[in-house]
């Protein structure tokens, strides 16, 4: 199966064809408030912890060193991608962040790990775990 999960940048235009908007920043852009985003959802759970990001920006450790700590920080809490992954198999997912630039951000990390999930899961012959069926499990904030 195909899914598309487009990355963008938050202040980018809203556009009709973004499908599901999902902020993935641990902090909203200040000065924005969350209603004037047009989101669908804000999941900052998701976001690399802010030490590595500290680190990160202060440029105490590299762009790939932070990209590493970045995919292990979510390759061990794997249950981090399912809320992404449902709304992938529902449709079209834009992912945003505030970062200046996407490709050095942790957006493209998300998006190959939460394809690669998805592969996974497809490729198995067990029950979808982020089946858009579940999304009664979801909290409210998630639907």
């Amino acid at each position: 199966m195909s899914y598309e999960i487009m990355l963008k940048r938050i202040y980018a235009p809203i556009e009709e064809h973004n499908g599901t908007r999902v902020l993935v920043d641990r902090l909203c852009p200040s000065g924005l408030s969350p209603s004037l985003l047009a989101l669908n959802e804000w999941y900052p759970e998701i976001a690399p912890a802010s030490q590595l990001c500290r680190q990160y920006r202060q440029q105490k450790i590299s762009k790939s060193l932070f990209l590493e700590r970045y995919r292990s920080e979510l390759k061990a809490c794997p249950d981090k991608l399912l809320p992404l992954m449902r709304f992938a198999r529902a449709g079209r997912v834009t992912l945003l962040t505030a970062a200046r630039e996407i490709e050095d951000s942790h957006l493209p990390v998300i998006k190959e790990l939460v394809l690669s999930a998805l592969e996974e899961e497809d490729a198995s012959d067990r029950e979808f775990c982020s089946s858009p069926c579940l999304a009664h499990t979801l909290p409210t904030s998630q639907r």
